[in-house]
């Protein structure tokens, strides 16, 4: 079935913010583009909610429960919205859609309650938990909602309040996100505010913003920890990641190709997880090789709403040039396209699933973070040199091992510099596990208890046994 044209919106003039389908290269809506001038004004209304918000645990938890329920409500038109302005399968958008929810029904469940101390003088020490404040919070477009969720939930549920905003690229699911969530939470605990810069740096060193959070780039992460300092405002940042995948003599091929390939390619590659960079047995290069290529010539590439789609655009203008020089570079290095190496014929930001082999180790495809659908495979006749590669690198989010025998395996995971390693799959996570990057991958810590807390301030009570 052909995909149905979208209406063409007028660029957007001051004021407003175009937004394009990926799927087409051509403005079908578009959002406000608020001015810098207005922080102030909802950082205090951030401020003035939060007095109540904190106030009551029971309420929260309600609310944001409550929160969860009306996001189900609401996915028949959230995913579609969020196919249009971002590209991934409409089966893709449902699941983001889905594990908003599902953030948010955990991190309301979950209770800092107070802990004592005991270190033997004749006092009652107890250790509670207070919130920081309102937080600020900037998103990337790869995935939107659920980046969003991952942090306003564990923030709501530390009693915080928070100012969010989203990539100029994907403002439009998160706004009508904020609507739905309007309903659940009282006003000016969860705002969101549009826009191109520099209304991001003015929100993350206003000095009553007293916790930032931020996804994105290492450079914009330098800048977002040097505006949030001039406030001394608490920084967590999650930026990005060149996750290599290492596979062992053991490894049988044909029965892990699949997981190893969504591993690489899911929502189009643009995954700071993903697997970046695949590193193979001389032996079974080949296979290797062919294994992945095969799957990169078959799968569907298409729009999003296209039911039969299974691999979407890239979501954006610079990104798909991006890709393009970085596949370019390698090409032009030496390197082969065992499948794709180009940008297709055809309206939008379409880019071949790509598979390179005889890459440079030192090409910037390998090296650098492509955020694509375009994947280096690499050849290596000794473990260690394997393992050494991998390491090599400043990223350090994530990283797995691929083989037969599982001791093994988690043996040579060990001893990866990353984050998170997995064993014979990848990029997946638990809502209560910790989710936090080494090296220039990050500060601080997201998922699990450990994210909310990272949302919470100790405060420490002193009482003697006796009067």
């Amino acid at each position: 079935m052909p995909t149905r044209q979208p209406r063409r919106a007028p660029l957007a003039g001051a004021g407003r913010l175009a937004v394009l389908d990926p799927a087409t290269g051509e403005a079908f809506d578009e959002a406000p583009d608020q001015s810098p001038d207005e922080v102030d004004a909802v950082v205090d209304r951030a401020r003035a909610a939060w007095c109540g918000w904190r106030a009551d645990p029971v309420a929260r938890t309600t609310a944001l429960l409550a929160a969860a329920d009306a996001v189900e409500a609401a996915g028949a038109d959230l995913a579609p919205l969020l196919t249009r302005e971002q590209g991934k399968p409409l089966a893709e958008s449902s699941a983001e859609v889905a594990r908003t929810a599902a953030r948010l029904r955990y991190f309301a469940t979950l209770d800092p309650g107070p802990r004592p101390i005991t270190d033997g003088r004749p006092v009652r020490s107890e250790v509670r938990w207070r919130p920081l404040g309102p937080v600020a919070a900037i998103v990337p477009w790869n995935f939107p909602l659920q980046l969003a969720a991952a942090k306003f939930a564990p923030a709501l549920a530390a009693g915080n309040t928070m100012v969010l905003k989203p990539s100029p690229f994907t403002p439009l699911a998160t706004r009508l996100l904020g609507s739905v969530l309007s309903a659940a939470l009282p006003e000016g605990v969860l705002t969101i505010v549009t826009g191109r810069e520099p209304l991001g740096a003015r929100l993350v060193s206003h000095p009553g913003i007293r916790h930032v959070t931020f996804t994105g780039s290492i450079p914009t992460g330098r800048a977002v920890a040097e505006g949030a300092a001039a406030s001394l405002a608490r920084v967590t940042l999650e930026l990005g990641g060149n996750d290599a995948a290492i596979l062992l003599e053991d490894v049988e091929v044909d029965r892990i190709a699949d997981r190893l390939f969504w591993a690489a390619f899911r929502n189009c590659g643009q995954v700071c997880m993903a697997v970046k960079r695949v590193y193979a047995p001389a032996r079974l290069y080949s296979q290797v090789v062919e294994a992945l290529a095969q799957r990169a010539r078959s799968v569907v590439v298409g729009a999003g709403l296209d039911p039969g789609t299974q691999l979407g655009p890239v979501n954006n203008g610079p990104q798909l040039a991006r890709v393009e020089r970085y596949t370019a570079r390698a090409l032009a290095d030496g390197a082969r396209a065992a499948a794709g190496g180009h940008r297709l014929d055809r309206p939008g930001y379409f880019f071949a699933p790509t598979v390179l082999v005889d890459v440079p180790p030192d090409s910037p495809v390998v090296t650098e973070e492509q955020f694509g659908p375009v994947l280096p495979v690499l050849p290596y006749e000794d473990l260690d040199d394997a393992v050494e590669a991998a390491n090599d690198t400043g990223f350090g989010l994530g990283g797995s091992v691929w083989g037969s025998d599982l001791d093994r395996a988690e043996a040579v995971a060990d001893r990866l510099e990353c984050g998170t390693a997995w064993i014979n799959h990848h990029a997946e996570l638990s809502l209560a596990q910790p989710f936090a990057g080494t090296k220039e991958s990050g500060v601080g810590v997201a998922g699990g208890p450990w994210g909310l807390y990272g949302n919470l301030s100790p405060f420490v009570v002193h009482r003697p046994e006796e009067a």
